[in-house]
């Protein structure tokens, strides 16, 4: 199961404090979404063209180098730009991840990375990501990587990925989740939504036999 006494905590968290955290619509420009509205195969937005996807290397919770593009290479993976401080978009997110992987067949969960990219490089050490991390990942077999950089290699990685580059110290940042299927494609991405758990639970099966 997932961790539902450190969730709660999160979600209420999310309830009684809105202001810090900014999420922008959507790094993706205007001509690259396409609204499936229940027509298309997914239930996410759709990207066209396909974003092929992105070649960065940063540094995980263990302090080792990791190559986004290499390392996650044939895999459903789920990319998310965030921090760990933030107090609404960034838990809700994680926690609708989390959850739409736990309804899946642990089969699938063994092949799917969910990548989270944290746009706060004062703050979020390796640690720091690690223990949040641990709040969305239990009852899963799916690998959650958390990445960290200096600012430059941060932006580069959003530039790299089509995601708005954050401001604001890592507090303005995009929204959106990037789904990329075992082609190396992202055809659907997830802007903040009230169905985005129900949205990646259906999606992911798909992209995953692509």
């Amino acid at each position: 199961m997932i961790r539902r006494t450190r969730l709660a905590v999160l979600l209420v968290a999310v309830a009684v404090v809105l202001a810090a955290c900014s999420g922008s619509s959507s790094g993706s420009k205007p001509s690259q979404l396409n609204d499936n509205s229940g027509s298309g195969p997914y239930h996410g937005v759709g990207l066209d063209p396909a974003q092929p996807r992105p070649s960065f290397t940063l540094t995980d919770t263990a302090g080792k180098s990791f190559s986004f593009g290499q390392q996650t290479a044939g895999h459903p993976t789920l990319l998310y730009f965030g921090y760990t401080n933030c107090p609404d978009v960034c838990p809700t997110t994680m926690f609708d991840v989390g959850a739409a992987l736990h309804s899946l067949a642990k089969s699938l969960q063994d092949q799917t990375y969910v990548v989270f990219v944290t746009t706060d490089v004062k703050r979020d050490t390796g640690a720091v990501i690690h223990r949040w991390l641990s709040n969305f990942d239990g009852g899963t077999s799916a690998h959650f990587v958390g990445l960290r950089g200096t600012q430059a290699q941060i932006n580069a990685a959003q530039t790299a990925a089509h995601i708005t580059v954050a401001a604001d110290d890592g507090q303005t940042h995009s929204a959106d989740v990037l789904l990329f299927g075992s082609d190396d494609y992202a055809r659907v991405v997830y802007p903040q939504s009230t169905n985005e758990q129900q949205q990646i639970a259906h999606d992911l099966p798909l992209v995953a036999k692509s």
